[in-house]
């Protein structure tokens, strides 16, 4: 066991060694396609989070697209550099997080789901429609993040996924994750033990829309333009959802691999199809359903149990 921790933390040293080095080795169009990757993996990060607690969120895109636009229009109403965005972006989100999550955390299975899709969308109706302060349909426009340097904007998207990891880390060795994965398999009991499931479902979302938000701030400066068709896309929503299923759920390295391999799986298929994100994303999600429940790192361990979706109670072994 001592062994196997030492080569699991000396491949973790050599990934993050490889991926600090990686942009001063390639072009500008490779890192741009990492910087990509990177972004959907913390939204995959984000994801697990909350999915961890047994919360199966199909609109993600809500707390990216506030995030997003919490740094533009702080930018542009207030000077706030867009250096900052992914700061600003994280903890605009957290308050509403925590007051969604107290409103609808209550609810189980397919009607937080639901609840969460129609939040997305009735952020992105607002924000399109509120055109005296999100200027509407016509988007907001705003300067890059360290004048357009793509490494220094690999940088800071490879900052927030170590963050992302560090606080996964941090989650699974303490007492928290025991108490999400007591709420993820019996709710009912977990409360009986003494697990407040709305407080650790609502610390579990807060921190989901911490990373989310991050992301979303970053997003606007590194485009330099959001605009609500865009920043609160469905795609956004399935892509954080179907990235860490086929990666594999409640675990550290599952979402970083599912984001990576169906990333470039769609950067390839772009050049053939300007839409081909939908099939991979289909295939993606029929595969995880069918052949990958525990996704590709259960795949890679070996490990048997339960898959992800008999663990959330939508289905049967």
């Amino acid at each position: 066991m001592e062994m196997e921790r030492k080569e699991s933390r000396a491949l973790a040293y050599a990934v993050l060694l490889a991926a600090a080095v990686f942009p001063l080795l390639s072009g500008e169009y490779t890192t741009r396609v990492a910087i990509g990757a990177l972004k959907y993996v913390v939204l995959a990060i984000s994801f697990d989070i909350l999915a961890r607690t047994g919360n199966l969120s199909v609109g993600h895109a809500a707390l990216f697209g506030i995030g997003a636009y919490a740094a533009a229009l702080s930018n542009v109403y207030l000077g706030i550099p867009m250096e900052a965005g992914p700061l600003v972006g994280g903890l605009s989100v957290l308050p509403l997080a925590v007051a969604l999550g107290f409103l609808t955390l209550r609810m189980r299975g397919a009607y937080f789901s639901i609840a969460t899709l129609a939040f997305a969308e009735a952020m992105r109706v607002l924000f399109l429609y509120a055109r005296d302060i999100t200027f509407g349909a016509m988007g907001v426009g705003v300067p890059p993040i360290f004048g357009g340097d793509v490494i220094a904007d690999y940088y800071v998207i490879l900052g927030l996924v170590v963050t992302s990891v560090l606080l996964v880390i941090l989650l699974e060795r303490t007492g928290i994750n025991y108490a999400f994965s007591a709420i993820r398999e019996n709710e009912d009991a977990a409360s009986v033990l003494g697990v407040n499931p709305t407080k650790y479902k609502v610390m579990a979302f807060a921190l989901s829309a911490l990373l989310a938000g991050a992301a979303g701030g970053f997003d606007a400066g590194y485009t330099t333009y959001v605009y609500p068709y865009e920043a609160f896309s469905v795609a956004i929503s399935v892509a954080a959802m179907i990235m860490p299923i086929f990666g594999g759920l409640y675990t550290v390295e599952g979402p970083i691999l599912g984001a990576v391999v169906i990333y470039l799986a769609e950067e390839v298929l772009r050049g053939w199809l300007p839409f081909g994100y939908t099939l991979i994303y289909g295939l993606a999600l029929i595969v995880s359903i069918l052949y990958l429940p525990r996704g590709i790192v259960g795949l890679l361990r070996g490990k048997k149990g339960k898959g992800w979706l008999q663990s959330l109670g939508l289905g049967e072994e």
